[in-house]
């Protein structure tokens, strides 16, 4: 598809993701990419989702949208967290069926995979059992999404894609304390103990799990080729392949920022799921896409963005 003369809704599209997706847009030569504001539209209201439709008339909608956090978050807000996401998939893409969308792309999550889903994760184990328990709602939301999108497809013909990011970094992200994911946590926690001049820093879990990351810019791009390319919701993951354990994580952002104190772990925090590492076949054999940022040389980016970042930025 040739995005370049469609009205393009960008849901979430001044956050994190978002940004970097909407600049793309533009980069490919896109005119109208439209961000609807929660301050004017609360895509929780099955009115305001209706509202924003009827007003921005678009062609796609790109749902980036999410009420989302780290495994603090996630066990503070369980139930928040699977209303948000679940209805707000909900009201668009009953809308984008109503209005007949050219397209509907669906942002979803790993935290979908089950819990011990054999490494690397391939899309065709999705369904063999549930998500790991901090973050099951959201997880379980994002992937009801996709039921609605194979559904609509099958009975009204609705194209859709629905891509599956793991763990996203890099300049921008939330820094948070409070809902931020481990790489931000882990940067902002090491800075802030060399300004404090402090000898250790302590951090969640055992260190033991591994993750997989996958710079932001990278991300971008798998949706934006997803939108170009795909047509039905065939579940796709965008990765590098490549996994480290968080105690490796944590020593080497303590490297590259400088912070040179103990590294103490809080077993009696939890680790979440054990192991995350993606098969990313489908998405080079489907959408011609790969990653492509080096993983220190993203890091270095995102520990360079946050240094350099006034204070109230870096807790945005």
């Amino acid at each position: 598809m040739d995005l370049n003369a469609k009205r393009i809704v960008v849901t979430g599209g001044a956050g994190f993701l978002g940004r970097v997706v909407c600049s793309i847009l533009r980069q490919r030569g896109c005119t109208e990419v439209l961000v609807p504001r929660r301050a004017e539209y609360d895509l929780t209201q099955q009115d305001d989702a209706r509202r924003m439709c009827a007003d921005l008339k678009p062609d796609i909608i790109m749902h980036l949208a999410a009420e989302v956090g780290g495994i603090g978050a996630n066990q503070d807000n369980p139930g928040r967290f699977f209303y948000a996401n679940m209805v707000m998939a909900l009201h668009l893409i009953e809308q984008a069926r109503i209005h007949k969308l050219a397209k509907f792309v669906q942002v979803g999550t790993i935290c979908a995979y089950p819990k011990s889903t054999p490494v690397p994760f391939k899309e065709e184990d999705l369904w063999n059992g549930y998500p790991e328990e901090t973050n099951a709602p959201y997880g379980v939301a994002k992937k009801a999404a996709l039921v609605m999108l194979d559904g609509y497809h099958r009975q009204y013909g609705l194209p859709s894609a629905f891509v599956l990011p793991v763990n996203l970094y890099g300049p921008g992200d939330n820094f948070n304390p409070r809902t931020s994911h481990v790489i931000p946590a882990l940067i902002r926690k090491c800075v802030q103990a060399i300004e404090d001049h402090r000898d250790h820093i302590v951090c969640w879990g055992t260190g033991s799990v591994s993750r997989e990351f996958l710079y932001v810019d990278d991300a971008a791009e798998g949706i934006v080729r997803a939108a170009e390319v795909l047509n039905e919701p065939i579940p796709v993951n965008l990765g590098t392949g490549r996994e480290i354990s968080i105690s490796e994580l944590a020593e080497l952002i303590a490297k590259l920022t400088g912070f040179g104190g103990e590294i103490r772990w809080d077993p009696a925090k939890p680790d979440g799921q054990p192991r995350r590492c993606l098969d990313t076949r489908r998405a080079r054999q489907l959408l011609g896409w790969q990653a492509q940022v080096d993983f220190l040389d993203g890091l270095r980016r995102t520990i360079q963005w946050y240094r350099s970042s006034p204070v109230e930025t870096r807790v945005s």
